[in-house]
């Protein structure tokens, strides 16, 4: 059975008055499937995100998605998705309870489903010792395991995640990348950029952006047979060598 396309992009293409960020760039990302979206720092990667989340409009081609156009329904894109940035996710000076009754609320959820979910996240992520802590005093790998558990509080149909294992050690990158398998094992698509090459291997496909284009597209075993290579980074290296 052929699995329907949660995000179809066709021909995606940012401008900044003469440079070209992203560039005419078409994929399909498949309903539970982990996408990856690799590329280095310049790449376009982000910018492309930006655009898919309904935050930054296209200077040309289109894209849909969980069926909304990302030029006339960005609104409806945002409340159908779950978004978590690189830099920032939560808020430092509200504590672990204040962040997941505050993020309830601005996805919609009514107050009562807010206290039902508030008290799952804590008991599934064994939070109870800390949930009334500032988020400021928690370790990286605990703001980003909460961060990305907020970003599902609305159950949404596709999660962002933009470079979500930045600067967290090894343990916590797999503990992670568990989070991530349950999350897409339950049915959302996990939309994912990452630099670490190894992290590409976790996913079901793969793309690789290089100068604004995507120059690779397939399962990280494919890429591997395709480039003669031993892992993904001498597949990305390869690529981004020319």
């Amino acid at each position: 059975m052929k699995q329907e396309s949660i995000i179809q992009v066709e021909n995606l293409t940012k401008k900044f008055n003469d440079f070209t960020a992203v560039n005419a760039i078409s994929f399909n990302v498949k309903k539970g499937e982990i996408f990856g979206f690799l590329g280095a720092n310049g790449a376009g990667k982000t910018t492309a995100m930006k655009m898919l989340i309904g935050i930054s409009t296209p200077t040309s081609g289109n894209a849909h998605v969980a069926g909304y156009n990302v030029f006339k329904n960005p609104e409806n894109i945002k409340k159908s998705i779950g978004y978590m940035s690189q830099k920032f996710a939560l808020y430092d000076d509200l504590t672990v309870k204040e962040n997941i009754t505050f993020f309830g609320g601005i996805y919609g959820l009514s107050r009562k489903q807010i206290e039902v979910k508030r008290r799952l996240l804590v008991e599934e992520l064994g939070l109870q010792d800390i949930a009334n802590e500032l988020v400021s005093s928690l370790p990286l790998g605990w703001k980003q395991k909460i961060a990305f558990s907020v970003a599902l509080l609305h159950e949404p149909k596709i999660i962002f995640l933009d470079e979500p294992t930045g600067g967290v050690d090894p343990i916590t990158r797999r503990q992670f990348w568990e989070m991530i398998y349950k999350t897409a094992n339950n049915g959302t698509t996990v939309f994912v950029t990452t630099h670490y090459m190894d992290e590409a291997e976790y996913c079901d496909r793969v793309s690789i952006m290089v100068d604004g284009k995507i120059e690779a597209l397939d399962t990280p075993k494919n890429l591997k047979k395709q480039f003669n290579a031993e892992n993904m980074n001498d597949v990305f290296l390869k690529l981004a060598r020319g």
